[in-house]
């Protein structure tokens, strides 16, 4: 739990300078409130990656489903995210198609089936997963209801929006949230699990990765990996200067 508070302070001091030139606050503005329980609105009509018209209800054929809120032409870690999924989902036991619905739920309304299709095309995984579009109130239909916050920043033309899969159940009820780029397979699993018997419950740390970042003392976009890498890298400083203390305080 340190190591993630570390983390997220960390985040918090990079991202400080930025937000204060910019007058955007993505950290005010992205969120996911906890709606274990939440109804979600199964039946509205959106578009799969071939153009056809579907819903959610449709994608997930009586089963639970896994939906990834994403930009399907994300600048930043989008694709990580679906990457980090998807690789949970090869390290447990459920499969998508068989088990589960695996959802890239578009959050931009701008976006149409080929963005889906291109979304697609980056995930080895075919089977059971799908890639929807949709019109703006369908999708802040879904988002509002499972509890989504996401906001666009017009100034750049980018989203703020938080890195995350929501589970639903069969009966399209919200059942919980994993977060961040890479679920444990273990935690996938065992909410998959829970959906199925509608059993809401929580899955991993609350600890929100926002996918957007912009650099206003160069006025380009920076690409979010190397972010996430210099992060890592300072929270490991930091953990070996508290082993390093804890060390020497245990010798003397």
């Amino acid at each position: 739990m340190i190591p993630r508070l570390l983390a997220l302070f960390a985040a918090l001091l990079m991202t400080g300078p930025a937000l204060a030139q910019s007058g955007f606050d993505p950290f005010g503005q992205a969120s996911i409130d906890g709606r274990p329980g939440a109804r979600v609105p199964m039946d509205l009509a959106f578009l799969d990656a071939d153009g056809r018209r579907t819903s959610l209800r449709a994608v997930a054929g009586g089963k639970p489903m896994l939906l990834v809120p994403v930009l399907h032409h994300c600048p930043n870690i989008c694709g990580a995210t679906l990457a980090g999924v998807t690789q949970a989902v090869a390290r447990q036991k459920l499969r998508p198609a068989r088990d589960f619905a695996l959802v890239a739920f578009g959050i931009d309304p701008r976006e149409g089936p080929q963005a889906a299709r291109d979304d697609l095309a980056q995930i080895r995984m075919r089977e059971g997963v799908h890639a929807l579009t949709g019109e703006r109130q369908a999708i802040r239909s879904v988002t509002d209801a499972i509890g989504y916050h996401y906001a666009w920043d017009a100034r750049i033309g980018q989203y703020a929006h938080a890195a995350a899969a929501a589970v639903i159940s069969p009966e399209g009820r919200l059942t919980g949230w994993l977060y961040g780029l890479t679920p444990r397979p273990t935690d996938l699993e065992r909410a998959l699990r829970s959906a199925r018997s509608e059993q809401p419950g929580s899955f991993g740390d609350a600890l929100l990765l926002l996918c957007y970042h912009y650099d206003p003392a160069t006025g380009r976009y920076t690409p979010a990996i190397e972010k996430i890498l210099r992060l890592a890298g300072g929270v490991t400083v930091v953990g070996i200067g508290l082993m390093i203390f804890r060390l020497r305080r245990a010798s003397a």
